[in-house]
């Protein structure tokens, strides 16, 4: 059944890449004929296991830059169901662009739209010919947020009433959520690999063993797209907010909890930070204390959770660099982590200390001055970082930590607090955390 069930899905997908620079991952897969290699590593009950796949779902691989019609025509075949989109977050958006006829446009939304009035056009608008997106992008509602910018480029290019609402009611955008760490090519052991198998895989990739894609749908629809009977970690459920906090808040909450902080001492890799004596019980204590009887979940359920999650991070397989996950730090502190501080303020309860020094730590991560290469900081230990974020973020930053010899550092975190426009909210009006983040850095500075 699992092999069956395999094929099935191997039959219905074809790869076409969402960016020009995407041109070169996509002409490598056709030289290799829609084939790669996966190896999936991982911590199972706290025995390393080791799986190796051969990843051969792609039937075709089309560039829409340069065979934009051939894209198009795929929108004409009859049989076709399901579109399954995973462009990044930068992806799913609305970015105003022209449309000329018989000439790509550039965002996947946009393409998406045209795809669909092809698909419009072809069969005349019939209701059983809408298709069903299953976007992976890491936004909350994906669904919504992929039909919305549909609709806005629908208005925005003038095509007709007829087709808006054929859109919006013959064709399903579902959310969904995915959760699996994907370390990518391993540069210090892909040869050895190759001497083993006997052959080379410029396209060579690696995961962990866990893997969850939970779906805002009815489990009926198991009967088009038999997932979970390929032996898929595939859930078919009514709400997504429960999975997506528990991966928001613990998961990326945790890493974001601990990369700031983790950098300026100089570590380098999440499995490091969670077996170094001092941060890898903070993280815990910080998760199980604070974050989690912040959130609306039942204990037991984001205990378990918790639990998974430390041993993803401690398996000896994958070196997960902080300084990838370190880039946006801010905006995902916001998402992540924010909350956890906000629930706090709210009930009026003594504030979060663990969620105060992570906080502390990402303020003084961002302590930069712009030169040629971009914004660097000082770590504690003198060493030179590159910070990436948004260049409003970083020009912020770069501008009040440049006042630092004018202000003492409660009055230069309360000028960092009440930045609304990074935070949403004046930060600075909550009792006592200005003084708290001073003190955590301070703290910081002695130990450095």
């Amino acid at each position: 059944m699992k092999r069956a069930a395999r094929e099935f899905i191997k039959a219905a997908l074809r790869s076409a890449s969402p960016r020009p620079s995407g041109k070169a991952k996509l002409d490598a897969l056709k030289r290799q004929n829609g084939q790669y290699t996966l190896v999936m590593r991982g911590l199972s009950d706290g025995v390393p296991v080791e799986r190796t796949e051969i990843i051969s779902v792609f039937s075709q691989m089309i560039d829409p830059y340069s065979e934009w019609d051939r894209f198009l025509r795929l929108a004409e075949q009859p049989h076709l169901q399901f579109v399954i989109s995973n462009t990044t977050e930068a992806g799913l958006v609305f970015c105003p662009e022209s449309m000329t006829e018989g000439e790509p446009v550039e965002s996947f939304p946009g393409k998406m739209t045209l795809f669909l009035y092809r698909r419009y056009l072809t069969f005349r608008g019939e209701p059983d010919k809408g298709l069903i997106f299953l976007p992976c992008e890491l936004l909350e509602r994906n669904g919504d947020e992929l039909r919305d910018c549909i609709l806005r480029y629908c208005e925005d290019w003038g095509l007709p009433a007829p087709f808006i609402r054929w859109v919006n009611e013959h064709n399903r955008f579902l959310n969904s959520l995915v959760d699996r760490i994907v370390t990518g090519y391993p540069d210090t052991e892909a040869d050895a690999w190759f001497a083993e198998w006997g052959y080379r895989d410029d396209l060579l990739c690696t995961a962990e063993l866990y893997h969850l894609w939970a779906i805002e749908a009815e489990p009926e629809l198991e009967e088009k797209l038999p997932l979970r009977r390929a032996g898929l970690n595939v859930h078919w459920v009514d709400d997504l907010t429960e999975y997506r906090l528990l991966k928001v808040r613990l998961l990326n909450g945790a890493h974001t909890l601990m990369t700031p902080l983790a950098l300026l001492y100089g570590l380098e890799h999440v499995r490091e930070v969670m077996g170094h004596r001092e941060l890898g019980a903070f993280v815990r204590r910080t998760i199980e204390d604070e974050i989690i009887p912040s959130l609306p979940v039942p204990e037991a359920e984001s205990r378990r959770y918790a639990e998974s999650v430390y041993e993803r991070f401690l398996n000896p397989f994958i070196r997960h660099r902080l300084s990838d996950i370190a880039m946006n730090s801010v905006s995902k502190f916001k998402v992540r982590l924010l909350p956890s501080l906000l629930y706090y303020r709210d009930r009026g309860e003594t504030l979060p200390q663990g969620l105060v020094r992570a906080f502390a730590g990402l303020l003084r991560y961002y302590r930069v001055s712009r030169t040629e290469k971009g914004y660097e900081g000082i770590s504690l230990n003198g060493d030179k970082y590159r910070v990436n974020d948004d260049r409003n973020v970083m020009e912020t930053f770069a501008y009040v930590w440049g006042q630092e010899q004018t202000m003492s550092w409660v009055e230069l975190a309360r000028r960092l607090l009440g930045l609304e426009n990074l935070w949403g909210t004046d930060l600075a009006a909550i009792a006592d955390l200005s003084e708290a983040v001073a003190g955590h850095w301070e703290r910081m500075e002695m130990r450095g």
